[in-house]
């Protein structure tokens, strides 16, 4: 329901821009293209039957604060490892890419205990999701206002921006975030024991792994390999949460 909503709005936002020549329709029509699928892949995660304890609204609200933080923060720290060493390897992007989005999610962690809740994989899984969420919805605003640019005004040019990085979008940041995030979380969980702090160290360097290979090798088949690939081992964190929760 959200996709077809969303993919509805954008389409006539699309359309009357396209059909009237008015650029007022640009920004509208670059956050809605860069916003749908993210929000349905979201709500997709969000109604699996899986053991989530964090309202929807806290959902919403590390979307929007984790994508603008953990943007801000990746773009700070490249742009000094740039400016310092003056070059930053795909690997370098990967590792802060990846932390930064994982700023809110240990974040609430406090708060959450505070608030008497208790935390579980699944909960780091929805977080992750929905951080990975903003950062992609944010960072593909901005790729398509590029492309707008230097291709001299060109919609098509946008649209196909928009449209393949949406695509793209829940097998990369989305997936990415929700496999470390739900680590970290399980690691919580057991009150940080060696082996759950082990296994958060493995899953995050799997996400910089995956994203230094995303980065560095731009061929559709390399794409599809490592959609799957991410798309997957965030389908077998769900698996082993669902999994633990009917043993328990």
């Amino acid at each position: 329901m959200v996709l077809a909503v969303g993919a509805l709005l954008f389409l006539a936002v699309e359309r009357t821009m396209v059909g009237t020549g008015n650029p007022n329709y640009v920004p509208a029509a670059i956050l809605l293209g860069a916003s749908v699928i993210p929000a349905a892949f979201l709500a997709f995660v969000d109604g699996r039957r899986l053991p989530y304890s964090v309202p929807f609204e806290l959902v919403a609200g590390t979307a929007f604060f984790g994508g603008v933080v953990g943007t801000v923060v990746a773009g700070l720290l490249e742009y000094d490892t740039i400016r310092h060493l003056g070059g930053l390897p795909m690997l370098g992007v990967g590792v802060i890419e990846e932390a930064s989005k994982l700023i809110a999610p240990l974040a609430l962690l406090p708060f959450l205990r505070v608030a008497g809740r208790t935390v579980t994989r699944a909960d780091g899984l929805l977080l992750g999701v929905a951080c990975g969420a903003g950062f992609a919805a944010l960072e593909t605003m901005g790729y398509a206002f590029v492309t707008l640019l230097h291709s001299g005004g060109s919609i098509t040019d946008t649209v196909d921006t928009l449209a393949l990085r949406g695509v793209l979008s829940p097998a990369g940041h989305m997936a990415w975030t929700g496999i470390a995030a739900g680590a970290l979380y399980a690691a919580a969980a057991s009150g940080w024991q060696r082996r759950r702090v082990l296994q958060f160290g493995l899953s995050f360097a799997a996400a910089v792994v995956l994203h230094t290979l995303w980065d560095g090798i731009g061929t559709p088949l390399a794409y599809g390999v490592l959609a799957v690939a991410s798309l997957g081992l965030l389908w077998l964190t769900a698996h082993r949460t669902l999994r633990t929760q009917e043993q328990s």
